[in-house]
This record gives structure tokens, sequence and C-alpha cells, in this order.
């Protein structure tokens, strides 16, 4: 099998980011973004989807959180496309629903090539650690439009922790699921020969 690896940088006027990644690692992670929970958060994506992943983000962090997340959001979506290349062999469609505590999100991916989020769920505190609660389903919108993925997600809880953090488990098992080779497939999974 080849690599399935990607490195992406993006600079503007607010970040500078690096991300590197490997969709077929075991887990190990390096994430520096100043956002103590977000780089929580990242770590848990790399442990739970069992990605090598390398975050580096210099953001406007005096201003506020929404230019980092939303830049790493943007750099990581695109390292996951350029992994992913034609996507031959892969699963394509998976779901997971994952507990942590009270909480629990939903997930559902279609490696489509065709962007689209839909998200039901609020969180219950504005902020966790330095991250703003909401900039979760920011990240996923940014994400999902530059790896070009179709996402059903929710999440239900009490404690916006719990609910963001099981959100990001839930979004990387259902990628692993979805970007894992089957063995049985050597084309595209799609009628039309692309995604």
């Amino acid at each position: 099998m080849t690599e399935r690896t990607a490195a992406v940088t993006r600079e503007t006027a607010e970040t500078e980011t690096e991300v590197t990644l490997d969709l077929d690692g075991d887990g190990d992670a390096t994430v520096e973004t100043g956002i103590g929970f977000f780089d929580h958060m990242l770590d848990s994506f790399a442990t739970h989807g069992l990605f090598n992943l390398t975050v580096r983000c210099d953001g406007d962090l005096g201003v506020d959180d929404h230019h980092t997340v939303e830049d790493v959001a943007i750099t990581l979506g695109e390292a996951v496309a350029e992994a992913l290349g034609d996507k031959r062999g892969i699963r394509r469609f998976a779901d997971r629903r994952v507990p942590l505590d009270e909480a629990v999100a939903s997930v559902v991916v279609d490696v489509s090539g065709r962007p689209y989020v839909e998200f039901d769920g609020e969180f219950s505190q504005e902020s966790v650690g330095g991250m703003t609660s909401h900039m979760a389903g920011h990240f996923l919108r940014s994400f999902a439009t530059n790896a070009g993925l179709t996402i059903h997600a929710g999440v239900d809880g009490e404690n916006a922790h719990h609910e963001v953090e099981a959100l990001f488990k839930c979004l990387a098992r259902t990628l692993d699921d979805a970007t894992r080779v089957d063995e049985r497939r050597s084309d595209t999974p799609s009628t039309k020969d692309e995604l």
C-alpha cells in the first residue's frame, strides 16, 4: 500500500500553520497551537483515529481563538484530502456514536469530495480552557470543506468539555473507519469512478 501522508502549510496575516499527517499511523501526536484545550482535542483526534499528527500554529491569540482554530481546521482538512489522493480502495462511508460520561456525540461521514456539514447540538458552557465552545462546530465545517467530506454530526450533554471532546473523538473514529482501505476493493468507491 502506498503511503497516505501529507505535509501542508498555511500562512496568513493572522496565523502561520503547519500540519503533517499519516492516516495509517499509530496515534502519535505533537500539537502546539497556544490553546491548551484545542491541543488536547487534536491530540485526542490523533489518538482515537490512529493518525500520526503534527500541528504547529502561531496565531493571533491576542485577538481571540477564532483564526487559530479555523486555520488549523483548514490546513488539517487539506492534509486529509492530500493524503487520500484518488481515494482508491477506501470504505468511503462510516458512522459512529461516542459517549463521554453524560455527553454523547454522533458523526456520519461520506468521503464524497462534496463538502457539506449538518450539525445538531449546542454546547453547555461558553468556553473550555481558552477555546470558545462554538468553535468546535466551526472547526467541523472548515475541516469538512477543505477535506471534501459530507458530515452529519450532533452532540448532547451537560458539560462543554465532555461535549466537545466526545465530538472530536467521534470524528476521529468515524474518519478512521471511512478512510480505511477495504482489501476487497481496488477501485474508487463510486459509480462515477471518482470522488
